[in-house]
């Protein structure tokens, strides 16, 4: 006769004298039904009220799997629910930088735009380029300010002013921002900055905005040489061939109105002012590296405090020599050079704190759109009439700035894209040849005959 078995939360009780079989593992496993819950626990339970003795074995091991299979699948179901969440987060990232980029790339090339449009208006009552040049410099002095003003909107853990400018002068070395090395480094990017923006203004006097924006984009291919030649940089066949494309625009854009005085001495200008920026750029890399948002905001208003000190004499010495005169302060254009100033100023912010919100990639595609964007201003302003050789110059310029942004690994990046479509094609072949045996063998099946496939 055998024993009937109960069982009480998995626990295996025999009555004493009775053979009970597998009572020893039933009470060596009750441990795991812990971590079981209410739905996998709700069947054992409705077997164990049927009572048959002959099951009492298998009714603990079955309940102790499901405990073990409780406790296996959890851990997965929770790792699956943060590789969710991680997925979710980082598409959401992803969604905020590109929203950013937008605007960035927007407001980039509005403020470029605004800024050469507002020098084009200026010039015809108020034509004096270094002052104006002097005058927007002096804006950079409220770099910083902005910056801290946004540290404190933003920072959960907020600095006093002095603090952070000492934590940003680092950019200067280790002891700081000192009168040596205020003089030693700011003074010869103060004259680069100075000699960029006055040789930009005076070829907005000899070319159209649209013709100065398009070759002002060369000074990615000059960027290029001289870090290549200076800086020891990679060699890369496909930023040659930008750089010669960029030298091809300028030879077309000079060309364009037949080797014309005036023309020619814009398009000096113009490449003029590209190579200093790309000097600018490259000592910047090889004596102060690189910096953050704080260092530059920094920097740049170090140069805006060296341009008021030091440079302040030289519109004194062309108003004196009237080299650039005019007649009373009163007659200025304040509310042209102020927008001016402002834009410039909102540019370099832009493009600093662009680095910092989205991808650094999305600030040069903004720079280069300035360049359509001033010509639809000249179009509507009737004061450019494009040819097919000004025309092709301007594309070939911004075709080349587009490959100087290719990133040195691109043939990698490309050969990977292509390898993982020809991958995913080959899957998605597999997996049609294999529902097409499934479907065949399906109809073979219902037709009481069974077919091979022969692929």
């Amino acid at each position: 006769r055998r024993a009937p078995c109960t069982s009480r939360s998995s626990v295996t009780r025999c009555k004493p004298g009775a053979n009970c079989p597998s009572s020893h593992s039933g009470i060596s496993r009750q441990l795991s039904p812990l971590s079981v819950t209410e739905d996998s626990s709700a069947p054992i339970l409705e077997l164990q009220s049927r009572g048959s003795s002959g099951v009492c074995g298998h009714r603990v091991e079955r309940q102790n799997r499901s405990g073990d299979d409780g406790t296996q699948t959890h851990p997965e179901n929770s790792s699956q629910e943060n590789r969710i969440k991680a997925r979710c987060r980082s598409c959401t990232s992803m969604v905020l930088k590109a929203v950013w980029g937008l605007l960035i790339i927007l407001s980039v090339s509005s403020s470029w735009v605004g800024t050469t449009q507002i020098v084009k208006i200026t010039y015809k009552n108020f034509y004096c380029p270094f002052f104006m040049t002097w005058f927007s410099t002096n804006w950079n002095i409220m770099f910083f300010p902005v910056y801290y003003s946004g540290h404190l909107a933003t920072a959960q853990e907020k600095q006093s002013p002095m603090k952070k400018f000492r934590e940003c002068s680092r950019i200067f070395g280790e002891d700081g921002l000192t009168l040596k090395l205020f003089l030693k480094r700011t003074a010869p990017f103060s004259i680069l900055w100075t000699l960029t923006n006055y040789l930009y203004l005076l070829a907005l006097k000899k070319l159209t905005a649209t013709d100065v924006s398009a070759l002002f984009c060369c000074n990615k291919a000059f960027v290029f040489l001289l870090s290549w030649i200076v800086l020891k940089d990679r060699f890369m066949g496909v930023r040659i061939v930008a750089a010669i494309m960029a030298i091809t625009g300028i030879v077309m854009m000079a060309y364009a109105d037949n080797f014309h005085t005036d023309s020619i001495i814009g398009v000096a200008f113009a490449v003029g002012s590209a190579s200093t920026s790309a000097l600018y750029k490259v000592l910047f890399k090889m004596f102060l590296g690189s910096a953050n948002f704080g260092e530059a905001a920094h920097f740049v208003s170090t140069l805006g405090f060296f341009n008021l000190i030091f440079i302040s004499f030289t519109p004194v010495i062309l108003y004196f020599t009237k080299v650039e005169h005019w007649s009373s302060f009163a007659a200025l254009p304040w509310g042209y050079l102020c927008g001016m100033a402002g834009l410039w100023l909102a540019f370099n912010i832009l493009v600093n704190v662009g680095v910092v919100l989205t991808y650094p990639i999305l600030i040069s595609i903004g720079t280069v759109l300035s360049v359509p964007g001033n010509a639809a201003v000249d179009l509507l302003k009737q004061e450019v009439i494009f040819n097919v050789v000004r025309l092709a110059a301007t594309i070939i310029i911004c075709i080349g700035f587009l490959l100087m942004l290719l990133p040195e690994e691109w043939d990698e990046i490309t050969l990977r894209f292509i390898n993982s479509l020809k991958e995913k094609k080959s899957e998605e072949h597999v997996e049609d040849i294999t529902d097409s045996s499934v479907h065949l063998r399906s109809r073979s099946r219902a037709n009481g005959t069974v077919s091979i496939p022969l692929a």
